[in-house]
């Protein structure tokens, strides 16, 4: 049976993001949590193959949070085990520690054939922990997939690259990075969030995946946020008025040209 590991990340929800009035920081600590966009079309893709051809899904968390709520839903959705890697200690580390983490603990699950990320993460949209991720690994990397198809021993993936399509093809095991377009992730029924209490979840630390406090608390791991606000924009209240609707639209125009927001013509 296929076995495919699903990365999951925990991000923050940016749509329900609030803004001090006063420093206008966006107050991102008190912002709720959820699966990351990206990684939640990853999931979907995941359970999709295993409807189709049968296979185990698992998922796999780094977190500095507790992540039973978002880790419940990515089980109500089909998956059939998760782990967690959580641990305080993490936060704040870079994409390439956060890429060696996961990688210790897939090894520790054993053999694999295919690993599925978000091509990005919605808070921090770095789009490097796959691409890490796959060279710790020495695996295959198919990023951008708009389309994935597993056959026998080969993946297939058609490539979204804005002003056109690639499909490529790889030996299993292998890491496909897939954007928001690839599908539409399900909402899970009332039953299957029910039997989703009764899968397992498996929680480590970094010490269980042999990493040490020191190590994560060196400058070189850690990446250090020294502001998050929101720019100040202030209208220019100007009031524009003409004889008629036709030199008011007029004026108008030639103002939105002046701005540098529409482009010049004959007026």
């Amino acid at each position: 049976m296929l076995r495919v590991i699903v990365c999951l990340k925990q991000a923050i929800d940016v749509t329900q993001l609030k803004m001090d009035s006063k420093t206008l920081r966006l107050m991102t600590e008190e912002a709720p949590r959820k699966i990351s966009d990206f990684d939640k079309n990853a999931l979907e893709e995941a359970i999709r193959i295993k409807e189709c051809l049968g296979c185990e899904v698992v998922t796999v968390t780094v977190t500095a949070e507790e992540a039973k709520t978002t880790v419940k839903e990515a089980l109500a959705m089909g998956a059939d085990r998760a782990y967690v890697i959580k641990d305080p200690k993490i936060a704040g580390i870079d994409t390439l520690t956060t890429a060696k983490i996961l990688a210790e603990a897939i090894k520790r699950l054993g053999a694999f054939d295919l690993i599925l990320c978000g091509e990005a993460s919605i808070d921090s949209f770095s789009g490097q922990v796959a691409a890490r991720l796959a060279e710790i690994l020495g695996i295959p990397l198919l990023t951008s997939a708009n389309k994935v198809i597993v056959k026998d021993s080969d993946i297939i993936v058609e490539r979204n690259l804005s002003s056109r399509y690639e499909t490529v093809k790889a030996k299993m095991p292998a890491l496909v990075s897939v954007t928001w377009g690839i599908n539409q992730p399900r909402i899970p029924s009332l039953m299957a969030i029910m039997k989703a209490s009764k899968k397992e979840i498996v929680e480590w630390n970094i010490e269980d995946l042999g990493f040490t406090s020191e190590k994560l608390e060196s400058s070189d791991m850690t990446i250090e946020i020294l502001d998050v606000s929101v720019p100040k924009i202030e209208r220019k209240k100007r009031k524009l008025e003409g004889e008629n609707a036709a030199e008011t639209a007029e004026k108008l125009v030639k103002a939105l040209i002046q701005e540098g927001v529409i482009g010049g013509g004959d007026f």
